[in-house]
């Protein structure tokens, strides 16, 4: 891989700072349904434990799996465009007849 220009650099950041914005919220969001009984029915313990327990491995897990899914896109999609600026550059480089040296001719 080359060197990243200013843009690709700012693109990546901001991707991150999507990437984390929306795995917290998505984990809050997982957090919150898993332990709503207890929050909001009153369950009582040991039950409120491991709901507590279980709502936090929920919300790790979601986070995780957001911010990989997240960034794995990205970075394909990023691919997916340096591949198709690579040809469309090799295209404007040919000849647009065989024989002839210039598009123009």
């Amino acid at each position: 891989m080359g060197r990243r220009t200013q843009a690709e650099r700012d693109e990546a950041t901001v991707e991150i700072g999507f990437a984390l914005f929306v795995a917290t919220s998505l984990a809050g969001a997982a957090f919150i349904a898993v332990t709503a009984p207890v929050h909001f029915f009153g369950v009582t313990s040991p039950s409120e434990h491991t709901l507590n327990r279980v709502g936090a491995v929920v919300a790790a897990t979601v986070f995780v799996a957001s911010v990989v899914t997240i960034l794995v896109r990205h970075r394909r999609a990023g691919r997916r465009r340096a591949e198709q600026l690579r040809m469309d550059q090799s295209r404007a480089a040919q000849p647009s007849q065989p024989g002839r040296t210039k598009p123009d001719s």
